[in-house]
């Protein structure tokens, strides 16, 4: 037995074969078993993918009771629906699995904090993103890798496979085409498209940063806030953060060069995006780089180069009292929250679900996804999204906020079809929504079809259709 297994046998109270223990806590480790225990979902994935062959697979969802229901579900009775849906397009919502089917589409170029992979290589983060769709929002999800870099062939190619789905999710697509990847598809698809590198993270960020700072009795329309890094992720937080009435003048953004301010001259139009915010933000004239960008910040929100060491856990010094600190580099952060709580930073959160405060936007796209599939809507807005944050904001605050408790967990089910239904009826305040509904209603059924699909991937473990997975004995 291991000394991490002793631990959490001591710390649980319960046996070591328990499934569950409690976590440790990094507090009462040492320097060493925190790097250890930090580095075990890499090892442990490098074996468990192998031995599960992937993550997800497609089963039948009608019932079969004899070979006689083939003539049903395919020739010749399938001919009726396809004549129907001719006639009238949306019928394909009520024939097929397109209400409910979504496509991950990524290139490559961007994997986690791996950069351009490739395709083959990105396949694992999209299978991963698809299981998390299906058990979180109840969502059915492809995973879709191209074999290509080139914007256009993405577009085009997004376009063809667009009547398959009833929504896009774009992931993992390099900084800058990813903006105009988006703004094209989102101008000619009929269903819904987002980058989830772009709303998905902004959405989970602002709600932790509306939490963090009530924690620590700060109002966020008078927060000084640093961003560092200057992807999709951190400009379309900075968009959602001031949609939600955070100050321009407030808000400071550093990029890989220093911070954004007009008088740099490599900021130009092909840079549009990086322009704007510097037109609009860095009231107090700041120049030079993370450091000086951290200069009396009340939180610093990081999405930039995997550390650890990307940020120094000493320029914490030199920001204002009970600094928040949001270092959501994956696979590892830009510091580790240890080093951050040395230099007295009072909430601390990262993009990993072994951390405590995961912001992360996997609290964000399976409900919003959920919400927008219900509705059929047209877009996804910001608007949606700050609704979904709002929402995702205060599921915390009514359950007690804490340093290490500022969003809903994953565990939390009832917090996807609560966000599910705000982002609904958001969708129909908007005029984006084919199909009304009331929160009640969406909530109603955004909860049903999550708890089924909880529910079947636990009686499918319970029966033996999914393995179960026995580390070998040490």
């Amino acid at each position: 037995m291991g000394f991490m297994d002793k631990f959490k046998k001591k710390e649980a109270g319960e046996s070591a074969g328990s499934e569950q223990p409690k976590k440790p806590r990094y507090e009462d480790l040492t320097p060493e078993q925190r790097l250890e225990l930090a580095a075990k979902p890499g090892k442990d994935a490098m074996i468990m993918h192998k031995y599960y062959g992937g993550k997800i697979e497609t089963v039948p969802k009608a019932c079969i009771r004899n070979f006689d229901d083939f003539s049903i579900w395919y020739s010749p009775g399938v001919a009726e629906p396809c004549k129907d849906i001719e006639k009238n397009p949306d019928m394909v919502y009520e024939h097929t699995c397109k209400w409910n089917t979504v496509a991950v589409v990524s290139d490559g170029t961007r994997v986690l904090g791996l950069g351009d992979i490739g395709p083959e290589a990105a396949m694992p983060v999209m299978e991963g993103k698809a299981m998390l769709f299906k058990y979180l929002g109840g969502v059915d999800c492809v995973p879709i890798c191209l074999d290509t870099k080139d914007p256009d062939k993405i577009i085009e190619t997004v376009r063809l496979i667009a009547p398959s789905f009833g929504g896009i999710n774009l992931e993992d697509i390099s900084n800058p085409k990813c903006f105009d990847i988006l703004d094209e598809l989102r101008a000619d698809c009929k269903i819904p498209v987002w980058h989830d590198d772009q709303q998905g993270t902004a959405t989970i960020e602002v709600a932790g940063a509306i939490n963090a700072l009530k924690l620590v009795g700060k109002k966020f329309e008078d927060a000084n806030i640093a961003i560092v890094g200057a992807g999709a992720a951190s400009i379309a937080t900075a968009r959602l953060l001031l949609g939600t009435g955070f100050r321009a003048d407030h808000l400071c953004m550093c990029d890989s060069k220093g911070i954004l301010n007009m008088d740099r001259d490599d900021i130009d139009d092909a840079h549009r995006l990086k322009k704007m915010i510097a037109e609009k933000t860095n009231g107090a004239g700041k120049k030079g780089g993370i450091k000086e960008a951290m200069e009396g910040a009340d939180i610093v929100i990081a999405a930039s180069k995997p550390g650890p060491g990307t940020i120094p856990a000493e320029y914490i010094d030199g920001m204002a009292d009970d600094p928040i600190v949001f270092a959501t580099a994956n696979p590892v952060p830009e510091m580790w929250p240890w080093e951050a709580k040395e230099h007295g930073c009072k909430v601390f959160a990262t993009g990993r679900a072994d951390f405590p405060n995961q912001v992360n936007n996997s609290m964000g796209f399976p409900a919003i996804f959920r919400g927008v599939l219900d509705v059929r809507a047209k877009s996804i807005s910001d608007e949606m999204c700050i609704a979904a944050a709002t929402e995702l904001a205060k599921c915390a605050e009514e359950k007690g906020l804490t340093p290490e408790y500022i969003v809903p967990n994953m565990s939390e089910e009832d917090v996807f079809a609560r966000e599910a239904a705000a982002v609904a009826v958001k969708a129909c305040e908007q005029g984006l929504a084919r199909k009304k509904t009331t929160y009640q209603e969406e909530y109603e059924r955004a909860a049903a079809i999550i708890g089924r699909s909880r529910k079947l991937t636990r009686a499918m473990m319970d029966q033996g259709f999914i393995k179960k997975y026995v580390e070998p004995a040490q």
